[in-house]
């Protein structure tokens, strides 16, 4: 397990350097990563505007003294057209791989409640909102009855995939047909399933009903190539959407806050234990739908507002014409290629969910034999590991206002230009924070204690079928091992002197014993893999 816990889960944070990669790789195979073709990626969509980065950020490396107290960025209001509209825009809910066709899931995006449920007689995910309208009980905690209805389990009202009532019990069979009223309908909200992920459109209005032929969601070519694996995993983060995606951007926290989990090539020179360096990155162009960062190994990509994404490129033309040779380009369109893919979705202020995919044509035997929760092992301690830290950062953020975000951090470096990047967006297109609607007063959670704010089980392994199937498993054999433990003694206790030999009671015995001791290790195992992993930063 150790080794799948440091070296062969992709890592969840995008390299400092080409020489520090973070795209981790199991340690019994000898990859190496080569660049990505920016062309493998759909581009942002739209007129996109020269973005200029702080003048510490990006100014050259040798500046003097002065030019390191970080002036205050001038957020120029975004006209009418330009401002970014949260509700007009397609929203992931959860990968299609972790939802059960049998049962109805409750799902909560952008401060709306809805329920996700399989509509076999459409053969379709379909998602409404999450409320009987009768007496307003959760639809997602009814079932799916055997005509392939979503009941409501409080009284048995039931719901065809149009949210049209399609029984009401409790009315006369001979009475008004009142099932057929409008008011007796569900919420339906336009979704479709995309790069194997169910999204939503957070509009239930009827015009919205083929929203799909006028905006799709976005596309990712890797997702869709058969050439790719692409394992899924998602987990309820307990601090902001806005949070999530700067922590997502900031490649030069990796060896500080994830130390002793990922691997990372040390410089030559080191000014500390850790090896932090120097790290180069931009925004070249933003707009309201997002913007194109520059790395010194490769580039990144924020789409507004959920993905976020980094991927390296070709090596580009030195000028004696080998990179741009016909036998050149033939090699890099076969050279072996990966993405780090962040989907970050709002929930409620002070929680998100994270969904991650790191698609790659190479090594994909590997998926094949190594089981789903086996990677999430280390994925969820990599999320553990600065997750306290986080959420900590979320409130004194809220304590100096998000409005005020650029005079309370100081940034001088050009390693947090991303973060900076994605403020900006946030504060000239996005109006400085999501839309909630008033749906909230803005007040954050209280702090729950530390061992249930990062709780794995209830944030990722009930919403995690392979590692909720792992977990019933090995719950389930740790309870069988007891039980042999004591057959084993009954046996030797039991058995006449001479019925059986001495060797045989040696073994008895002896399984005995390494069964509790494995029941031990095993429950041990449970907790940390699947319920709570504490990080103590001051003692790695």
């Amino acid at each position: 397990m150790e080794t799948i816990r440091t070296s062969s889960i992709p890592s969840f944070h995008i390299p400092t350097s080409l020489d520090t990669t973070q795209f981790t790789k199991p340690r019994f195979l000898n990859f190496q990563f080569n660049k990505l073709s920016t062309s493998s990626f759909s581009r942002i969509q739209g007129n996109v505007s020269n973005f200029k980065l702080f003048t510490t950020i990006s100014s050259p490396s040798s500046v003097s003294t002065e030019s390191f107290e970080p002036p205050e960025p001038e957020f120029e209001a975004a006209t009418n057209g330009d401002k970014f509209d949260w509700y007009s825009q397609w929203y992931p809910l959860m990968p299609v791989c972790d939802l059960d066709k049998r049962v109805p899931h409750a799902k909560k995006v952008m401060g709306l409640d809805v329920v996700v449920w399989w509509d076999r007689n459409e053969n379709a995910w379909k998602v409404f909102d999450d409320t009987c309208p009768h007496r307003l009980a959760p639809l997602s905690e009814g079932r799916i009855d055997q005509w392939g209805r979503l009941q409501c389990v409080y009284h048995g009202w039931c719901f065809n995939g149009s949210g049209d009532c399609k029984l009401i019990p409790q009315a006369p069979v001979d009475g008004p047909p009142v099932h057929t009223f409008k008011k007796a309908c569900v919420a339906v909200y336009p979704s479709t399933v995309h790069h194997d992920i169910v999204w939503f459109w957070p509009n239930p209005d009827p015009q919205y009903k083929d929203i799909i032929t006028k905006k799709k969601p976005p596309s990712i070519p890797e997702l869709d190539d058969p050439s790719f694996t692409k394992l899924m995993g998602n987990r309820d983060i307990p601090y902001g959407y806005d949070v999530l995606v700067e922590n997502l951007m900031d490649p030069a926290h990796v060896p500080y806050a994830h130390y002793g989990i990922m691997r990372t090539r040390k410089p030559q020179v080191k000014v500390d234990r850790e090896g932090g360096i120097p790290v180069d990155l931009s925004v070249k162009k933003l707009d309201k739908d997002g913007y194109i960062g520059n790395m010194a190994w490769g580039s990144s990509k924020f789409i507004a507002p959920c993905i976020f994404y980094a991927y390296t490129e070709p090596v580009e033309d030195q000028g004696n014409g080998t990179a741009s040779s016909p036998q050149s380009k033939k090699q890099l369109s076969t050279h072996r290629r990966m993405a780090l893919i962040f989907i970050c979705i709002p929930v409620s202020p002070g929680n998100s969910r994270l969904i991650w995919v790191f698609p790659r044509n190479f090594g994909v035997w590997i998926d094949k034999i190594v089981p789903r929760w086996m990677f999430h092992v280390g994925q969820n301690l990599i999320l553990d590991s600065d997750l306290y830290l986080l959420h900590v950062e979320e409130r004194k953020i809220m304590d100096v206002g998000p409005a005020n975000w650029q005079k309370a951090c100081f940034v001088p470096t050009k390693s947090d230009a991303l973060v900076v990047g994605f403020r900006r967006w946030l504060n000239k297109y996005a109006g400085g924070q999501v839309d909630w609607r008033g749906k909230y007063s803005g007040a954050l959670p209280p702090t729950p204690p530390r061992e249930q704010l990062m709780d794995r089980y209830w944030s990722h392994v009930v919403n995690c079928r392979s590692c909720n199937s792992a977990h019933k498993g090995l719950s389930a054999l740790e309870v069988i091992l007891p039980v042999i433990s004591l057959v084993s003694i009954g046996i030797v206790a039991a058995a006449k002197q001479g019925v059986i030999s001495a060797a045989a009671r040696t073994t008895l015995v002896t399984l005995a014993v390494v069964c509790f001791a494995a029941s031990r290790w095993l429950s041990h195992f449970i907790y940390k893999t699947f319920h709570y992993h504490d990080y103590n930063h001051a003692l790695r």
